[in-house]
């Protein structure tokens, strides 16, 4: 039987641990409360305060330790196949005012990184996005000439650098990749010095909308601000359905030094073999690089993560036969069924609550974008992608009606028919292994510890009560529908869910 690959913490987080922030444990009175410390909610802080802003930011975890600190870590406006589609649905002036938002927010990245001298392992890189397969050439050259057509330094090539050739790829030539969390821990020191505050391990569970606003934590405490800002990754507040427009991605990521071999030289991304996503970054101090390889998606709470890391690790040893994988670890994101981003205020009618979600794979610039974005319409200034990004609107919901209701339709198809499965036993239980088994005329969601005791939780999410699942290779809790994530002790570790797994006794 094959040795179980042992995940690591991500890279990012190892080599940038950085100063804790003390909890919230009173109340507090701000111009802006910010929900969400990762590169959404750290950008827009930012440039909050800078603007004379108030801001409070409050995280559930650690700073930078969500999503962000899992990241692949490419600073592109190069989002796979997204310019073609954009011209299809949005027209060319749609597709031009993605490229130009998102090029706009690396430049803005690049110029803090200069001003504030932030040693964030900047490196700018041409970003490929390639096919193997010859039948899909011609989504290649269509997404070149988009792309050129939105703006963007992008031509079709066959050339790469990457140790195996390729029927063809869309080129984009000047964009970066750097460190993220070392980049965030510079973002926040200067947040910091501007008198915003951060706040860790405070959950925000409650939101009262109004002039001014309220938000309630988990420990009591209450937090009185003019505006709201929900930068949570997943929204952790149902009032605007967004949850209906939104489809969680778990991937996986594995990466180690690379050795001898040749560095392929650029961001790479294909739609292929279940996406797979290639850079390097510095390693060490003799000028060696690390691989950083990206892949084999799925919803949270379905298929197999361990065999995908598996098949992950075998494909980057494969074509990088001198790396060795001494990382792993995965990532989330959020797709949205606009194809875009949803940056705005929360609801059609909100006032004074914003949103920033659903960035699809490319969070970092999207993240920039998007806190740049909610600065300028909590300061009244004004952006041309506004409309672009805008959450709300018939027109909206009238063209992503075929997406929204096949997500709605895999929603209804786990939240019925994960019910109907039929339930594990205890007994067959090998320890790290857990499974859901009926309890009386319920179910309980029960894993069995490396020695041998069981610990049992409900198996009802607790954000809209789909049944969750065990992913063996991260030992977590995972809801299929939304993708809220659960320790075993029922901890909440991922929202939209921020409440806890109940803890039960087994009968």
């Amino acid at each position: 039987m094959r040795e179980q690959r042992k995940l690591t913490d991500s890279y990012w987080l190892r080599t940038a641990p950085g100063p804790s922030h003390p909890t919230l444990d009173g109340d507090l009175d701000v111009d802006v409360a910010v929900i969400g410390a990762g590169i959404a909610g750290l950008s827009a802080a930012h440039e909050l305060a800078r603007a004379g802003r108030r801001v409070a930011v409050l995280e559930a975890g650690r700073a930078a330790g969500g999503v962000t600190g899992y990241t692949t870590a490419k600073l592109t406006a190069q989002h796979t196949l997204v310019y073609d589609r954009l011209r299809r649905t949005r027209g060319t002036e749609g597709a031009r005012l993605y490229a130009r938002s998102q090029t706009e927010a690396i430049e803005h990245a690049a110029a803090l990184v200069d001003e504030l001298g932030v040693d964030c392992e900047w490196e700018t890189r041409d970003a490929y996005t390639y096919v193997r397969d010859r039948s899909r050439v011609d989504e290649v050259r269509a997404e070149a000439d988009a792309a050129r057509e939105a703006g963007l330094p992008a031509s079709f090539t066959t050339e790469t650098g990457l140790p195996f050739p390729v029927a063809g790829a869309v080129r984009v030539t000047g964009q970066a990749q750097f460190h993220p969390v070392k980049y965030l821990r510079a973002l926040t020191a200067d947040l910091l010095a501007h008198g915003g505050q951060v706040f860790e391990h405070t959950r925000v569970t409650g939101l009262e909308e109004g002039e001014p606003c309220r938000l309630t934590t988990g420990a009591g405490a209450t937090v009185t601000a003019r505006d709201v800002v929900v930068a949570t990754h997943y929204p952790v507040f149902d009032r605007a359905l967004l949850f209906t427009r939104l489809s969680p991605r778990r991937e996986l990521v594995v990466a180690g030094p690379l050795g001898d071999g040749p560095d392929p030289g650029g961001m790479y991304i294909t739609p292929d073999e279940n996406t797979r996503s290639v850079r390097t970054a510095p390693y060490g101090p003799d000028g060696q690089r690390l691989l950083v390889v990206t892949g084999e998606h799925f919803t949270p709470g379905t298929g197999d993560p361990q065999a995908g890391f598996d098949r992950l690790a075998d494909w980057a040893q494969a074509h990088f036969p001198g790396v060795t994988l001494d990382h792993a670890w995965a990532t989330q994101d959020n797709e949205s069924t606009d194809t875009v981003p949803l940056v705005g205020p929360l609801h059609p009618g909100a006032r004074h609550a914003y949103v920033v979600t659903g960035f699809g794979g490319w969070g970092l610039s999207g993240g920039i974008m998007g806190g740049l974005l909610l600065t300028a319409l909590i300061t009244g200034e004004d952006r041309p992608w506004r409309e672009l990004y805008d959450p709300r609107g018939l027109k909206s919901v009238v063209r992503e009606a075929p997406s929204l209701l096949k997500t709605q339709a895999e929603v209804a198809r786990h939240f019925v028919g994960d019910r109907l499965k039929p339930p594990a036993s205890v007994d067959d239980l090998a320890p790290g292994d857990g499974a859901v088994v009926r309890s009386g005329s319920g179910r309980l969601a029960v894993h069995r510890d490396e020695e041998g005791t069981l610990h049992a939780v409900s198996a009802r999410c607790t954000h809209l009560g789909c049944l969750v699942s065990f992913n063996r290779a991260e030992r977590a809790w995972e809801c299929p529908c939304h993708g809220s994530r659960f320790a075993v002790d029922g901890t909440v570790l991922q929202g939209p869910a921020v409440k806890p797994l109940e803890r039960h006794d087994l009968e």
